[in-house]
């Protein structure tokens, strides 16, 4: 398996996690429950990476894939990033956007629904490859805020 920049982040930081590949369906509908679904996981332990537009800086927001975002929970004028943009500034394509190892971090917020579970699935920078990790480590790597962003 070919070694992502999230994977190299997540081994620079010597972070305990594990790695899960399954086959991606390029036609799935949604990236994040296909995951959960192909890896038998509970679609609340199992988060996809959204970036966002909040007052015209990008950041990036982790949900469960069961939930919506709540863009009104990160500022009046927050909104979807558009898909170039998203790529261009974490290095990785949609659909396999991780909150780790991004070309330029981006601040990053996450649901405290989280940190009610011992660990959860992020992606580990391409579609198809998900990495569980503690989500106390994720904060700390990605100094991440973590508060109510899911409805």
């Amino acid at each position: 398996m070919a070694r992502t920049p999230a994977i190299a982040a997540a081994e620079r930081a010597k972070l305990r996690f594990t790695l899960h590949e399954y086959d991606h369906d390029p036609d799935a509908d949604s990236y994040g429950l296909e995951a959960a679904a192909k890896l038998g996981a509970d679609p609340a332990r199992v988060f996809k990476t959204l970036v966002v537009s909040v007052d015209g800086a990008l950041a990036v927001a982790c949900v469960p894939v069961s939930a919506q975002l709540d863009l009104k929970a990160l500022g009046k004028r927050a909104r979807m990033a558009d898909k170039t943009q998203a790529e261009r500034a974490t290095g990785y394509a949609t659909g396999g956007i991780s909150p780790l190892g991004q070309r330029r971090r981006l601040p990053t917020h996450l649901d405290a629904s989280a940190l009610e579970h011992a660990t959860i699935l992020v992606s580990a920078g391409r579609r198809g490859l998900q990495v569980e990790l503690d989500p106390r480590d994720l904060v700390r790597l990605t100094e991440a805020s973590v508060h109510p962003i899911a409805d």
